[in-house]
């Protein structure tokens, strides 16, 4: 057994060795929650949450060949979500699907989500991709529940501009001051919901159950460039039920949406909420 365990040992050693990088669980933290088939590949999709959610939604895929079994490195992929609802249908905010690593299998972007889906509406998405030349598209339903926070808003700003304000994260909040990030995004039309470039979004997190205190050195969310999402500072004090009231400031200094707190206004009309 010592003799086996040592020649085993020794060959995870030199291939380890011989490579650059360590070797990688590319599924690590990621569940998948669907698979997608047409005639030559099944289409895995994963998320953090093993599911989706009414709001944004990080999205990894993986194409395998049905003959080989294998999984494909060198696809070039895109996708189109869409709502149908009983009299129009319509897209939602979402963005180019790119390679994890070179050598790897994952392939990832994000969905917003604007809206859950009910019992008569319903969300599906394609997956179109081109391998070696070739073109191939797989296309089902997807399950998009209704989120329990407060996780997107979409509203027509004081400019006259419908808008997606939506929350992508800290994961999991801590008792600290978190790095928050989100996508702020514009309608274009039904099917175009472009990145919102140079706004600002401030943040004013309150504990209504406690006297709607609020919290310190908060940063309002911002890009660091145009296309990004927005990261600011998020304090929370304590544990417990956090509303994050927000206002948005168009790149001019206008007010699109939203309310400062004071004694005599307890929340604003723009927020994401949560309990953790």
């Amino acid at each position: 057994m010592a003799t086996a365990a040592t020649a085993l040992l020794l060959s995870l050693t030199s291939c380890s060795s011989s490579s650059d990088s360590p070797v990688v669980d590319e599924l690590a933290n990621i569940s998948k929650f669907q698979e997608m088939t047409n005639d030559t590949h099944v289409i895995e999709l994963y998320s953090h949450l093993g599911g989706l959610q009414q709001g944004y939604n990080e999205i990894s895929i993986r194409i395998k060949d049905k003959t080989t079994g294998n999984y494909i490195k060198n696809a070039s992929v895109t996708w189109q979500p869409l709502m149908h609802m009983n009299m129009m249908t319509h897209a939602c905010p979402y963005s180019e699907v790119e390679k994890v690593t070179p050598s790897g299998t994952l392939y990832e972007g994000y969905i917003v989500f604007q809206m859950a889906q009910n019992a008569t509406e319903y969300w599906d998405l394609q997956i179109n991709y081109t391998i070696d030349g070739t073109d191939y598209t797989a296309k089902d339903v997807i399950d998009v529940p209704a989120s329990t926070d407060r996780r997107v808003n979409s509203f027509t700003g004081t400019d006259g501009v419908k808008y997606i304000v939506a929350y992508a994260e800290p994961h999991h909040p801590k008792v600290a001051v978190n790095d928050i990030i989100v996508g702020i995004f514009k309608m274009q039309d039904m099917m175009h919901f472009p990145v919102a470039d140079g706004y600002s979004l401030e943040i004013d997190p309150r504990m209504p159950s406690m006297g709607n205190h609020g919290s310190p050195n908060n940063v309002a969310a911002t890009q660091t460039a145009p296309g990004e999402l927005y990261i600011g500072k998020m304090s929370l004090t304590m544990t417990g039920y956090w509303k994050i009231n927000l206002k948005l400031i168009s790149p001019e200094g206008t007010v699109l949406k939203g309310e400062s707190i004071t004694d005599t206004v307890t929340e604003s009309s723009l927020y994401f909420d949560f309990e953790f």
